[in-house]
């Protein structure tokens, strides 16, 4: 039983004995709801997502709200994927790839980034909280390191509170997506 008191177990496994070796249940603060934020976190296939599959083998213990995207490399990463996690309901957001010089791909996490330095920017503009997304490089080799990633951003994002100015943002614009230039209604 975890902390709100159902049975929490690891993916793919039916023993109780697994939950308890690979997933903790997050701390609930004194005077908290149960707020568990919802933490999207796009990685390399090649460097992050290997580290977060040794810190699993390793049965580090790191709160289990994180949900992998694995990319090829992370200088595939769109703008749109980040703001598409928010769209669909994250309360965080996490970048991760290979260090500077170990790509797979030779280039990748420089262009990973340069990107990375635009969708800053975009996001303020925007107007969504640039304190919620998060870019880091962890190798294949930081397991230790990945769970310290993601404790400290769940328990940021948790002080931060749920994310509901995505959705604010898209209803103050109608339905979020830009008129058409060119056309009246009507006129197809």
């Amino acid at each position: 039983m975890n902390a709100v008191g159902s049975t929490q177990y690891a993916v793919g496994s039916t023993e109780p004995s697994a939950a308890k070796q690979r997933v903790s249940p997050l701390p609930l603060g004194e005077g908290t709801e149960t707020f568990r934020p919802k933490i999207v976190a796009y990685v390399c296939n090649w460097c992050t997502y290997l580290g977060a599959d040794l810190a699993g083998t390793n049965r580090l213990e790191y709160p289990a709200n994180v949900r992998i995207i694995r990319l090829p490399c992370t200088g595939r990463i769109d703008f749109n994927l980040i703001v598409k996690a928010f769209e669909m309901g994250a309360d965080a957001v996490l970048v991760s790839g290979c260090h500077p010089g170990d790509c797979h791909y030779t280039a990748g996490n420089y262009h990973a980034r340069r990107r990375w330095m635009l969708f800053r920017e975009l996001l303020d503009t925007l107007g969504i909280e640039t304190d919620r997304v998060h870019f880091t490089w962890i190798s294949a080799a930081e397991g230790r390191k990945w769970q310290q990633v993601i404790t400290e951003i769940t328990e940021k994002t948790r002080q931060l509170g749920p994310y509901s100015a995505y959705r604010e943002i898209v209803s103050s614009q109608g339905n979020g997506l830009p008129s058409p230039v060119g056309r009246e209604r009507g006129r197809g």
